[in-house]
């Protein structure tokens, strides 16, 4: 079974805005945002609509990091690792 390390709390990542320059915060899978009930789906099934054609395959979660203070959004590829 893959993990992702963030998902999980194991690993923080921390980047900067490139229009700004301020801390950019992980708000999580990107799935979780595309309704009320998808944070409560498989994880997955809803790689399938990720909009990444491979993260199932390659064992990718897709994460939004978003600047509070420019708005800028960007997806942040973390490679899960097996846990036996």
């Amino acid at each position: 079974m893959a993990i992702c390390s963030l998902c999980n709390g194991l690993k923080n990542v921390t980047r900067t805005c490139p229009q700004c320059q301020a801390e950019i915060f992980d708000k999580g899978k990107v799935t979780d945002y595309f309704d009320d009930y998808s944070a409560y789906m498989d994880i997955e099934s809803m790689k399938l609509f990720d909009g990444f054609q491979h993260s199932i395959e390659l064992h990718q979660c897709i994460h939004l990091f978003f600047c509070e203070y420019c708005m800028y959004e960007e997806l942040y590829i973390v490679h899960e690792r097996n846990e036996s």
